[in-house]
């Protein structure tokens, strides 16, 4: 079973929060969450392209791991990377590269810092 542009375009609608823009036109799909963006998805002679998210140093392993997996097209080389939706990268991979995008543009939660009592 492979991933296609639908399938992708599913799962990343299926992310809590999120929703769909054409801000770069009608053929650029664009998935935010709270005016983020964690996914650009294309489609160009039948093959489908997915920009996502990543920590720099598991964008860089995940370039290595797979042929299909390259630094992001028009997008910071460092924090994005481009899939090409070839069938070469497992579902379960890109399910997570979406799941990890997605979580790293979710705003940091504080931590209530609370006094330590037995310190006074």
């Amino acid at each position: 079973m492979s991933f296609d542009f639908t399938a992708a375009r599913n799962y990343c609608l299926e992310q809590p929060g999120s929703c769909e823009d054409f801000p770069f036109g009608p053929d650029i799909y664009v998935y935010k969450s709270q005016t983020k963006i964690f996914a650009i998805l294309t489609e160009k002679d039948a093959l489908a392209r997915i920009n996502l998210k990543a920590d720099p140093t598991e964008a860089l392993m995940l370039r290595q791991l797979f042929a299909a997996v390259t630094p992001g097209y028009h997008m910071n080389k460092t924090h994005w990377n481009t899939v090409l939706l070839d069938g070469t990268v497992p579902v379960n991979e890109v399910k997570r590269q979406i799941d990890n995008s997605w979580a790293l543009i979710q705003p940091k939660r504080r931590r209530k810092v609370t006094q330590n009592p037995a310190a006074d």
